[in-house]
């Protein structure tokens, strides 16, 4: 994915009005699972879901309402998190 098209993407948990990433933050593309394609804003999020993953809300998983999709770093410091599973 390059920039221009990278930039273009929608934010996890970004109002439906204003979906797209902010100059000056920094993201990472969701790969498979149930939020594929979307941006994580990584700016504000603790080290260690930069390096361990994060467990990201959703409805739309296999434990629908309450469930969460288990997102991890490809590489250390990567732009893409990996789809790990859902997790109730």
């Amino acid at each position: 994915m390059d920039e221009l098209e990278f930039m273009r993407g929608r934010v996890y948990g970004a109002d439906h009005d204003d979906p797209g990433p902010r100059h000056g933050r920094h993201y990472a593309e969701l790969v498979g699972g149930p939020l594929d394609g979307l941006l994580l804003d990584l700016t504000d999020r603790p080290e260690e879901e930069l390096t361990d993953g994060v467990a990201l809300p959703t409805e739309i998983g296999r434990h629908g309402p309450g469930g969460r999709a288990v997102y991890a770093p490809r590489t250390a410091g990567g732009r893409r998190y990996d789809w790990r599973g859902d997790v109730p």
